[in-house]
């Protein structure tokens, strides 16, 4: 199933979510050195990405690693980006795309379920929701992959924190979706529900399902907590 667009009105401007997926795009286009070599591109996202191994060992990759294809134990040698900043590159990644599909995929779901989500926390409780989720997607994927040494790159981990808070704060409201030739009305548990599942079928290189599943969960989590307090404040409002 691919989402065409959701039946779900909003009530005020949702503005961070363009803002996003503006930063995404502008990130992608006029920072990112696509069109300049396989050598220029692999070298800025292991200067500017979150890489497992080193935020297991908690120091800039360096080129045993690299030949080892994992951490190399008391790894000596001279680090590849030596002032990187480890815990900035977390934060880095989720604003770094592997290519233009990547991006836009992306951003087209950001685009469909960001905007309600927004519309329940605010604009301050909607990027506390993305970014966390964000950091738990890394932190569950390093965890998974402790000694990985490829770049961990892309905005799904925080957008499928989204979904997740979508699925909790709208589980009936229907999304139209791409099925096969048609387009059907389904609720969103259902087209969330068989999107996360799905997750655990994903067998292709470089797909970090494990990210998008951690990701998830801390959306879940983060709204079930917040929940009662965004009823209060819709009742204030409307009162």
């Amino acid at each position: 199933m691919f989402p065409i667009r959701d039946l779900n009105p909003k009530h005020s401007a949702t503005v961070l979510t363009l803002l996003i997926i503006a930063a995404n795009v502008a990130v992608f286009f006029f920072w990112q050195p696509f069109g300049q070599g396989v050598q220029a591109e692999t070298e800025f996202l292991y200067e500017r990405a979150a890489v497992p191994c080193e935020l297991t060992e908690q120091r800039p990759i360096v080129a045993a690693d690299l030949a080892l294809g994992e951490c190399a134990p008391a790894a000596l040698g001279q680090a590849f980006f030596p002032e990187k900043n480890l815990w900035l590159s977390v934060l880095t990644s989720m604003f770094l795309h592997a290519g233009l599909l990547h991006l836009l995929g992306n951003m087209w779901f950001l685009w469909i379920f960001g905007d309600n989500v927004e519309d329940a926390f605010g604009h301050v409780g909607f990027i506390l929701v993305y970014v966390l989720s964000g950091i738990a997607a890394t932190a569950g994927f390093v965890w998974l992959h402790p000694t990985e040494t490829v770049p961990l790159i892309g905005a799904s981990g925080a957008i499928a924190g989204v979904l997740g808070a979508y699925l909790v704060l709208f589980p009936l409201r229907p999304v139209l979706a791409l099925l096969g030739l048609f387009v059907l009305p389904v609720p969103a548990l259902l087209f969330i529900g068989v999107w996360f599942l799905g997750q655990f079928a994903v067998d292709a290189p470089g797909v970090a399902w494990e990210a998008h599943v951690a990701g998830f969960i801390a959306g879940v989590v983060l709204t079930l907590l917040a929940k009662p307090a965004l009823r209060r404040s819709t009742r204030a409002s409307r009162g």
